[in-house]
């Protein structure tokens, strides 16, 4: 794809391991692929098919209250006892751990994933919040960890009469804590305390989602490479920011950074060539807030402009990297044509940990393309459905696809 942002980690992921070219998330929106990331279930079978606000609680997207309230936070819940990827991995004797952000229900709710097979959970539950990187609070479990920052609602315009070509305009929209920064301390934490025993660290970044937010020693190096530009100013939703550009590149170069600090670890605790690293993303690349995803031409060789990426079942909207590395088991620098979906990651866990996955996935395990044998199982076709955005279906059969 893009070709202007650095990221030196991921590209080792993907020299040291296997590119997938055909694999697709679940939907093209968050919560929903989440659901199907997390149950092994396609979009027809799925819970969860599309982003449920649940307005009638009250005025969800009011930051203040919300703050104040934790039943206005988070989505439209998953149900009790579903058999999650999660409580497989814990059932199979695993420590788990979600960081980042969740979106599968809120804090009170029976979606709170600690209701739902983690043993931790850091980060936002709540989608809406997860809008602003420098929050008034995050999650612990079922403890609300309070940040110095204070509350900025997404919508927030400059201050009226101040220079848009100022930085110093800007100053509000960055702020003391910044999350990523805290969830990637926890990860880490998380896998020192359990490098002695199986663990499953599912670690779902905001990054990068709109709000443009970075520290700004990231933003400053793209800056001085992409020159002057023009600010957004906010007019396509989010927060207004100085350099647009800068900011969307040194997010992900800051993403970069931390799977660089997780594979580390990873090594230095000397149990690298005994984990199984994925990566991969749960739609394709934004229209809203300042992106500018075109300008990059982040979904290369597609579309991703409104309508071709983020909230539609083109293929700029769903069909996805994936990154798989297995030092000793997976040959480096390999590629798999195999045609998969989020659906196919749960049964493919399973069986790496050596349980059996529900009856009821529609997936089917990528193991065996992942260890490079012939006796890989392939799909008959694959299905998505996704009621927003005026309603969508899709099927891919073979090298076909129909909408």
């Amino acid at each position: 794809g893009q070709e202007k942002i650095h990221t030196p980690n991921i590209d080792a992921l993907a020299k040291k391991g296997m590119i997938f070219t055909d694999f697709y998330s679940g939907s093209p929106v968050c919560a929903p692929a989440r659901c199907m990331l997390m149950t092994g279930r396609h979009p027809g079978h799925a819970y969860i098919r599309g982003n449920n606000e649940m307005a009638g609680r009250g005025n969800v997207w009011d930051y203040k209250k919300a703050s104040e309230d934790p039943n206005l936070e988070g989505q439209w819940p998953i149900q009790k006892g579903t058999v999650t990827l999660g409580r497989l991995m814990q059932e199979a004797g695993y420590k788990t751990a979600c960081i980042g952000k969740w979106g599968l229900g809120g804090p009170l709710t029976e979606g709170n994933p600690t209701l739902q097979g983690f043993d931790l959970f850091f980060g936002y539950n709540c989608q809406r919040q997860a809008h602003n990187y420098y929050p008034e609070h995050l999650w612990r479990n079922n403890e609300k960890v309070h940040l110095d920052n204070e509350i900025v609602p997404p919508g927030t315009k400059l201050e009226k009469g101040s220079d848009p070509l100022d930085l110093k305009s800007y100053a509000k929209f960055t702020q003391k804590e910044y999350a990523p920064d805290l969830m990637i301390k926890e990860a880490l934490s998380f896998i020192d305390k359990n490098k002695d025993h199986p663990f499953f660290l599912y670690y779902p970044t905001t990054i990068p989602h709109v709000s443009l937010q970075a520290p700004p020693q990231w933003v400053e190096k793209y800056h001085e490479e992409f020159g002057e530009e023009e600010p957004y100013l906010g007019i396509n939703g989010y927060l207004p920011n100085r350099y647009p550009h800068a900011t969307y590149a040194a997010m992900i170069s800051y993403l970069d950074d931390q799977v660089g600090q997780i594979v580390q670890k990873l090594k230095d605790l000397g149990i690298y060539d005994n984990t199984v690293v994925m990566f991969t993303s749960d739609n394709g690349a934004t229209y809203a807030g300042g992106a500018d995803t075109p300008w990059f031409n982040s979904g290369k060789p597609f579309k991703t402009e409104y309508g071709w990426g983020k909230g539609f079942i083109h293929e700029g909207g769903i069909r996805e990297p994936l990154i798989a590395t297995w030092e000793g088991h997976i040959k480096p620098g390999s590629i798999s044509h195999f045609i998969g979906a989020f659906w196919d990651v749960l049964p493919t866990l399973c069986e790496l940990a050596g349980t059996e996955p529900p009856d009821t996935t529609d997936g089917i395990s990528f193991l065996p393309a992942m260890l490079g044998k012939e006796t890989q199982q392939e799909h008959e076709y694959l299905y998505w459905e996704f009621p927003a955005y005026t309603g969508q279906q899709a099927v891919r059969m073979g090298p076909w696809k129909a909408i």
